[in-house]
Order: structure tokens, then sequence, then C-alpha cells
């Protein structure tokens, strides 16, 4: 199956290096090229392609358009994939596009791109409703939360840090209520305890997991 893209690329080098990577790749169709937010937008509108690629930053305000767009996209064409291709490894821009959800979504550093194969197998992934974080971001956002972690974790009781572990490793509360014979209403009792106690009680419950996640994986590598 041939899958359809559209490139949201503002830097000219940059969008002619993509586009024929994509170009010599037989599965993958490269529809549209846009060097700005509005005619990305518009674009990916009319044609609802299979996946979009674009960077963190475009016209008009190179600020984080990429990543806004990614977020959009979920409610409005949650069928269409984003592969965020960037120069920013900041761990705020890769939580900003997973706190919704990491279904069809990649954050990809462009100067680890080392060949075609491996940006073609990216956008695959996504098309598949996969998901693709580079090591280097999970690196980055691992050693940001370190230093706040080993004092926070020290605070979870013993079946606070078994329910850490099971939702690390991405279980739904139903998922852990049976395999350690609770209630759903007690391991969420136990989740809201988790969250204050690592100082996550502001933000959106999905964020919430997958920074908690973060906090207890970077404890056990750290």
């Amino acid at each position: 199956m041939t899958i359809r893209v559209v490139l949201g690329e503002d830097s000219y080098l940059a969008s002619e290096g993509i586009a024929r990577v994509l170009e010599r790749t037989d599965d993958l169709d490269l529809v549209a090229m846009c060097s700005d937010l509005d005619a990305l937008e518009k674009t990916v509108a009319d044609l609802t392609p299979d996946v979009v690629l674009t960077d963190v930053r475009m016209p008009p305000t190179n600020s984080d358009e990429g990543v806004r767009f990614a977020t959009g996209l979920r409610a409005s064409h949650p069928e269409i994939g984003v592969v965020v291709l960037t120069h920013h490894s900041e761990p705020t821009y890769a939580m900003a596009l997973l706190e919704e959800g990491s279904d069809r979504r990649a954050y990809v550093l462009k100067e680890r791109v080392t060949n075609a194969t491996s940006l073609a197998e990216i956008v695959r992934v996504v098309a598949s409703g996969g998901s693709y974080v580079d090591p280097a971001v999970v690196e980055e956002l691992l050693r940001a939360t370190r230093s706040r972690e080993q004092a926070h974790l020290d605070q979870l009781t013993p079946r606070e840090l078994e329910i850490l572990a099971l939702i690390a490793e991405g279980r739904s509360n139903s998922a852990i209520a049976g395999k350690l014979f609770l209630t759903k209403r007690a391991v969420e009792r136990h989740i809201n305890n988790i969250f204050t106690k690592l100082a996550l009680g502001d933000s959106e419950d999905v964020s919430r997991r997958v920074m908690a996640a973060l906090l207890y994986l970077s404890g056990k590598t750290g």
C-alpha cells in the first residue's frame, strides 16, 4: 500500500533533501510540500494524507507550530500520522507531542537520520499506528527529570512503587487492578497519591502518566 505524505518544511535545502529521500522510496508518495503553517493546514485539510512530516518550528512565528499542528490533528484527523523531524532535542517539545497519546506520532532528530531507509521505516511505523521517539530525546527527558526524581520516589510506598512500575509498562488502570487484585477505585486513589507526591498534580492525566513513567525509569537507570 502506498503511503501518502505531506511535507511541512520552511528550509529549502532541508525540504529538497527530504523530498529526494521520499521520492526514491517506492511505497511513499510525496503529494505536497508546504513552507508555512497556513499552507500546511490547508493542504492537509484538502488532501488528507496518511502521514505529515513537519519541523517543530515553522513560519509565521517560528515557535512551536509543528507540535501545535500535530496536537490539533489528534482531534480533527486522528487517522493522520505526524513525524516531527527537527534539530530541537528539547524534552518539552516531545512531551507536548505525546501528551494526548503516542500512537501515530514520531519525534526524530534530523542529524540522527543517517539514511533513506531509516526515515522511510519511521514513516511506515507511524502510518501503521505505531510511534517512535529518538533515543537521544528520551535520554534528555530522563536527564531533565533525574535531579528531582530520587527525593520524590523515596516518598512513595511499596504499593505505590509497584503501581508506578506497571504504569511504566503502559498498563491501564483496569489492567493494574486485575494484576494486583485491587478494585479500580483503589488503583485510582493510589495513582492520584503518586501524582501528588511526584508533584504532577496540575498536568493533564495522560501527560502525568507519561511523566510519572519517565521519572520511574529514570530512577531505575540512574
